[in-house]
Parts: C-alpha cells; structure tokens; sequence
C-alpha cells in the first residue's frame, strides 16, 4: 500500500520511499537478503524464473534462490519448488524431488502444498492418506481440498462425521479470515482478497 506524502510516495506500514526503478528494486531486494530475508530471496527467483525488471531469465537460479528462500522459512517457495519437479520446468520431471519439497511446503502449513500431497497419494491409489492430506488442506481453509473431501464423503471413503469435523473446520477458519477492514479494502480497491 502506497501514500502520498507531499511530492513523495512511501510505503504506508515501513514509510520508505517508493521505489523509482528496477535498479533500485533489485538494489533493496539484494540488502534484504543479505540478512536473511526469505522473502527476498523468493522475490528475486521470481524475476530469475520470469526474466522480470530487466533480469536476464535463469532458471536454474531461480531454483537456488527458490532453495534458499525455503531453507530460511518460505512454504511458497519449496512449494513452487515441487511445481518445477512435477511438471518439468527447466527440470527433468522428478516426482520424488517433486514429492519432497511439495511436502516440505506442506509442512510449513502451505494449504495448497498439502492438497498436491493429496493428489499425488490419490494417484498413486493411496485414498486414506490422500484424504488425510485434503483433510488437513481443507481445515485451513483450501477450497479445492474442501471438494475432495465432499467427494470422498459422497464415494464412501470417509465417514459422515469425518466430513462434517472437516467442513466445520474450514467454516470456522473462513470465518477467522473476515473482516470488516477486510471487506472495505476490498470494496474500495475493487480486488478480492481472501
């Protein structure tokens, strides 16, 4: 979020100057990571994955970063990780490596992480667990993890009671994650945040 203060742009939580330049984008990332900032260094993979604010496109420091950005903390990052596995990108498709940092992802509490876990279980024909993992995504609020688990319910491979605990759950965290600063944020901005 953006004030303007005088002639001056700044950041409404941190008030440092807007940024006026990829240089200088690049510049500020650089010294956030030199002290061990996850989000950083998850940043600036993103722009060696992309080849964004004027970063020639590297994909394999995109993955060292990545690595990195999940070492010091960021469940996006082994998650995004996974994704290189489990589809190829810039990768030979690893399904193991895939699985493992899918999982480290997923360990960190990354909803999306632990419904991929339940679809590679599902895959690999292991229901019971691949319903533990969506279980677990749905409970901290995963829309899609929600689904599978009506599924399941509606296949017979979880019991009434299982589903109800599950959509109870996921109730109540949707529940958590409303605000009335929330809603008009999202009102006068016109994005949806969730």
């Amino acid at each position: 979020m953006v004030e303007r203060e005088g002639n001056k742009f700044i950041c409404a939580f941190c008030r440092t100057p807007a940024i006026k330049s990829d240089e200088e984008e690049i510049e500020r990332t650089k010294k956030l990571m030199e002290v061990g900032n996850a989000e950083a260094y998850f940043l600036l993979a993103g722009y060696y994955a992309n080849g964004g604010r004027g970063i020639v496109q590297d994909e394999r420091k995109a993955r060292e970063l990545m690595l990195k950005a999940g070492e010091l903390g960021c469940a996006q990052a082994y998650a995004n990780l996974g994704e290189f596995y489990r589809d190829g990108i810039g990768v030979n498709v690893d399904r193991k490596k895939a699985k493992q940092y899918i999982e480290l992802a997923a360990m960190r509490g990354h909803a999306m992480a632990r419904a991929s876990l339940g679809c590679m279980e599902f895959e690999d024909g292991n229901v019971d667990r691949a319903m533990k993992h969506w279980k677990l995504s749905a409970r901290i609020g995963f829309d899609m993890a929600l689904d599978m688990v009506k599924h399941g319910f509606e296949n017979g491979m979880i019991t009434k009671d299982e589903y109800e605990k599950t959509l109870g759950s996921y109730q109540a965290r949707q529940d958590e994650m409303k605000s009335d600063a929330r809603d008009k944020a999202r009102v006068s901005t016109g994005i949806f945040m969730r």
